[in-house]
């Protein structure tokens, strides 16, 4: 089971900024402790996103000696996409395509439509300087805004994404909407169809329903999930303070208590553990 650990996601809506020595002690302990891949950063407007501005610096001060996780970093225009390209260090670039128009305006001032065309250029750069470009389906499971939102539409996504050759796609639950049944339906559809793609799971939750969720997720054949520690992050946009990333520490119980093989030391979880309250406040 590939766990996929998000920092970035943790850090980037808070007002405080982090020290970026802090920020890459952090990341570092991270990267110590077995996961698959860490998204540690992005390259964006650092106006739009104020505590990421420091992207470069923390990734000079990672220590890549002795790891086995990869480093993810999101972009949200080509721009980004050229800049985090320039890193040998970086093995995925994360871009975040909504299946709601309204989302996608809103996070990243496009439209689907010229969204598409940005990812075309952006597999075009990935494959150049070999990155492999992880798409994360936001709204994956539902919308506010009264968009279109149905199995057919999220097929109609996948499958362009597929003509592009895209190889990572993550359904992202924004608002924290999912329910099992809808996640079982979801990626037992979709694996089987696209056999060759990997799918992932980014769900946003409140605390009580994280198990149900993830068993979901697992029972239903996805073996990449996201999470974050103690749960920090979260959609701005869900009105509801509860809901926040799922927590990695109730992910690691869930397949711990079942036997699931995730590769985390669980002696350097705990340290990493014991960093939160001095990185986070």
């Amino acid at each position: 089971m590939k766990i996929i650990e998000c920092p970035r996601d943790a850090m980037q809506g808070l007002r405080s900024f982090i020290p970026t020595r802090k920020k890459i002690a952090y990341i570092n302990k991270l990267l110590e402790v077995g996961f698959d891949t860490i998204d540690f950063g992005s390259f964006v407007s650092p106006k739009a996103i104020p505590q990421m501005k420091d992207t470069e610096e923390v990734l000079a001060g990672l220590n890549l000696s002795n790891t086995k996780s990869k480093l993810l970093a999101i972009v949200a225009n080509l721009r980004g996409a050229n800049d985090a390209c320039r890193f040998d260090e970086i093995q995925y670039l994360g871009y975040p395509l909504s299946l709601s128009e309204t989302f996608q305006r809103r996070n990243t001032h496009r439209s689907v439509e010229d969204a598409f065309n940005d990812l075309a250029q952006m597999q075009e750069l990935c494959q150049d300087n070999e990155k492999t470009l992880a798409v994360y389906l936001s709204m994956g499971f539902g919308n506010p805004y009264g968009d279109p939102y149905e199995m057919e539409y999220v097929m109609e996504f996948i499958e362009k994404l597929d003509k592009l050759e895209v190889q990572v796609i993550s359904l992202a639950d924004t608002i924290g909407v999912s329910e099992p049944a809808v996640i079982e339906i979801l990626f037992t559809t979709v694996i089987p169809k696209f056999p060759h793609i990997e799918f992932g799971a980014h769900l946003h939750s409140t605390p009580g329903t994280i198990d149900e969720k993830v068993k979901a997720v697992y029972e239903a054949g996805c073996r990449r999930v996201d999470g974050s520690i103690k749960g920090f992050g979260g959609c701005p946009m869900a009105k509801d303070d509860l809901i926040g990333n799922v927590a990695t520490e109730k992910i690691l119980r869930y397949f711990n208590q079942n036997g699931i093989e995730t590769g985390i030391s669980e002696q350097k979880f705990q340290g990493a553990m014991a960093m939160v309250p001095a990185v986070f406040g």
